[in-house]
């Protein structure tokens, strides 16, 4: 394959979609995601195994989101000037590793301790890997390439965990997680293989369009490594990070703690069902999204968070089935396509000043992603057990209308119509 000077794959529109380098990387997002999410669904088994509580063994999601929040933003610095391939081959190589100690664990300060390390590990390949879809896509269609990607997300959501908590229910906690390390061997292998080498991001030059400057970027070591300030500066990325930390707090306000509101509205003994189709939904979305966001990023946007609100705002008025019903399946459609749209809302209004603003901003996120998850799990069970679940939809219900406001006023530079 030819590559431009910095290693990168040529960028014309005449070309197609790299998509088996793609499949490679949304397969990474898809380990990562489930691997985020799995002890909810073998708990019982872990917290019996390991001779500790459910709330003691539940802190496994907590250590991992912690991580990746507390080292995503100085990792993704360090590494500004390495070359992208071998770093994400690296980062999957620790996410394999802590991922078997998990397996392993003999005990439950081991377990923390390692998913501690694949916090860190996928906050790194976090931070790498939206930027690379974009990067090794043709021009214009950088958005396509980043859905791609992150179909790795739902699919993780409404397949991995139901399919990771059979695993784990036949077979153990430990044999669930066990699986996860096999499949992670097979994608690093798949992404040495099909995914093409980029070059660094310190090393591809500073863009100047919105950055208030003239001219070449400066010279000089570290020159074209900005800064977290520098990249928060860059007119629109600010807006989306909030639109980031408000959309996902509301997301998972309610979504940490969907099984006790289906209890409430009497739908305990189907949750699967629900979830089940709350995850077509989310597929159907990332799809839609996929084929429209280089065109129609903006009305996208909006209309995610629209439905996103319209949904939580009905469940936390009545509980009745078809409204519940009709609610997961529009919260799915808003919720499928969002992380899709706000990475690329960050990729592109943070390329205004260069690819390395691009992946500080894509580090900036992941940061701001997993600590909305872990307060979203926090406030979500402070509200259950002190107001109720109604209570629960409501703020996220409050909290997507806030995301929708954000995105309606950053018609500018953060949320444009192309």
């Amino acid at each position: 394959m030819t590559t431009t000077a910095s290693g990168a794959p040529p960028r014309t529109r005449e070309s197609g979609l790299p998509r088996t380098a793609l499949l490679a990387l949304a397969t990474a997002v898809f380990i990562t995601s489930l691997t985020e999410t799995l002890p909810a669904g073998v708990l019982p088994g872990m917290a019996a195994s390991l001779d500790v509580g459910a709330g003691a063994a539940g802190q496994s999601v907590t250590v991992y989101a912690a991580g990746t929040a507390l080292t995503a933003i100085p990792l993704a610095a360090a590494t500004a000037s390495v070359p992208r391939k071998p770093l994400l081959l690296a980062a999957m190589a620790v996410f394999l590793v802590a991922n078997t100690l998990t397996a392993v664990a003999p005990g439950y300060a081991v377990l923390l301790a390692a998913r501690f390390l694949a916090g860190v590990a996928a906050g790194l390949a976090w931070a790498i890997l939206a930027g690379y879809a974009r990067r090794i896509a043709p021009a214009g269609s950088e958005g396509r390439a980043i859905a791609v990607a992150m179909t790795g997300i739902p699919v993780a959501l409404s397949l991995g965990v139901p399919a990771g908590t059979l695993i784990g229910e036949q077979a153990g906690w430990r044999a669930a997680f066990g699986a996860v390390s096999l499949a992670t061997l097979a994608v690093i292998g798949w992404i040495a293989v099909s995914v093409p080498a980029v070059g660094r991001p310190a090393a591809e030059g500073t863009g100047t369009e919105g950055s208030g400057t003239e001219g070449p970027a400066a010279e000089g070591p570290g020159a074209d490594r900005p800064t977290l300030r520098r990249t928060l500066a860059v007119p629109g990325v600010a807006a989306v990070m909030v639109a980031v930390a408000v959309f996902v707090l509301g997301h998972t306000v309610l979504y940490a703690y969907i099984a006790p509101y289906l209890r409430h509205a009497g739908l305990g003994p189907v949750t699967d069902a629900v979830l089940l189709a709350f995850g077509v939904a989310c597929l159907l979305s990332i799809w839609c999204v996929g084929r429209l966001v280089d065109r129609r990023p903006r009305a996208l946007m909006v209309t995610a968070a629209a439905l996103f609100t319209l949904a939580t705002a009905a469940l936390a008025v009545t509980g009745s089935h078809p409204v519940v019903w009709t609610a997961a399946v529009l919260w799915g459609l808003g919720w499928g396509g969002a992380p899709t749209l706000l990475q690329t809302a960050a990729g592109r209004a943070a390329a205004r000043h260069g690819t390395a603003a691009a992946d500080t901003a894509q580090a900036v996120l992941v940061t701001l992603w997993n600590a909305a998850m872990a307060l979203g799990g926090v406030i979500g069970g402070a509200l259950l057990a002190h107001s109720g679940a109604g209570a629960v939809a409501a703020t996220a219900a409050a909290l997507g209308g806030a995301a929708l406001l954000v995105v309606a006023g950053g018609q500018r530079h953060a949320f444009p119509r192309t």
